[in-house]
């Protein structure tokens, strides 16, 4: 009886020590990112061709070769992470990579600042109960589903429709649908939030196990930042990117200051996506999920752009019924 009572006390202090150390966490990095916000504000941005240091990896635009991935290579739903693998600058296996090193890696490659950069990888850390400072993972860990993967991604089949749930290859329906929303020779928000939306009424329909958490929304309409903030909404770029997950040569950020994209910066982006994606209301509770809300496209216009009704996943019938 007192190996119980000891064992339950042990796991309640354990856990508000938990969340003590992550709220502590969190706020350091806010503090951190606002700070990085103000040096950017008082600097210059980088001339193009010097954003990487010459001796570095992509030092004007010059990428390592890019070779697609192969039998037994790991991969996930991220064309930035994947992208990186196929050009060498993280393993070419896409395995037992280091949090830390997907840090570094990452600033380097697309000049997110210091604090986006350490956050992220430390919440995939917190998603797979490891270690940020001593852990490793697989780039297929990331697609764990409603981790950082999650439903009307705009570039992946949700995990309940695509084939055996495989969340590591480029849709190339999903990116055909949405090229044929852009007519500007640039990707705009308004691109985004149309597409986006389109996506989470698709999703809706078609997915009998759907969810989208409000951070899951905020989430989706950061990836689709990241086309216009890192990729600078360059159409080559961004067919290269989405299609075979390469980076064209000569690529570098479209964010050319010193310290990188922002996580405050990023989210004026961020709003801006989602603000103009038209919801209504969850169908099955009058409550949603506290807020969440759906892509209003009719079924004819994503059906028009995604080729046609989307083969929903049955629960297979019992004797005929």
């Amino acid at each position: 009886m007192v190996n119980v009572v000891f064992n339950a006390i042990s796991r309640i202090v354990l856990g508000i020590t938990d969340s003590v150390v992550h709220a502590l966490t969190v706020g350091y990095i806010l503090v951190w990112d606002n700070g990085l916000i103000l040096l950017n504000t008082l600097s210059w941005s980088k001339r193009k061709g010097s954003l990487i240091p010459p001796g570095h990896v992509g030092h004007g635009g010059n990428w390592p070769a890019y070779i697609p991935p192969g039998e037994g290579d790991s991969r996930c739903a991220c064309p930035a992470l994947n992208a990186m693998a196929n050009h060498g600058i993280l393993p070419r296996d896409g395995r037992n990579i280091p949090f830390t090193e997907l840090n570094r890696a990452t600033r380097a490659t697309y000049n997110f600042s210091p604090s986006f950069c350490f956050y992220v990888p430390l919440y995939m850390a917190g998603v797979l109960g490891r270690s940020y400072h001593n852990g490793t993972l697989d780039l297929e860990d990331i697609s764990v589903h409603n981790g950082i993967e999650h439903d009307a991604s705009l570039f992946r089949h949700d995990t309940y429709l695509a084939e055996n749930g495989d969340q590591s290859k480029p849709c190339p329906d999903l990116v055909d649908g949405f090229f044929k929303i852009v007519k500007g020779d640039k990707v705009t928000v308004d691109d985004l939030a149309k597409y986006s939306e389109i996506r989470r009424a698709s999703s809706r329909r078609d997915n009998g196990q759907f969810t989208l958490s409000t951070f899951h929304k905020l989430f989706a309409s950061s990836n689709c930042a990241t086309l216009i903030r890192i990729m600078g909404g360059d159409i080559p770029a961004l067919k290269a990117w989405l299609y075979e997950e390469r980076l064209i040569d000569g690529f570098e950020s479209a964010t050319r200051k010193p310290w990188g994209l922002t996580m405050g910066s990023f989210q004026t982006t961020v709003l801006r996506i989602e603000a103009g994606i038209r919801a209504v209301p969850s169908e099955d509770s009058g409550l949603g999920d506290l807020g969440s809300t759906y892509g209003q496209a009719g079924v004819s216009e994503t059906s028009a752009l995604l080729g046609g009704e989307s083969a929903r996943k049955r629960v297979p019938q019992v004797n005929g019924e």
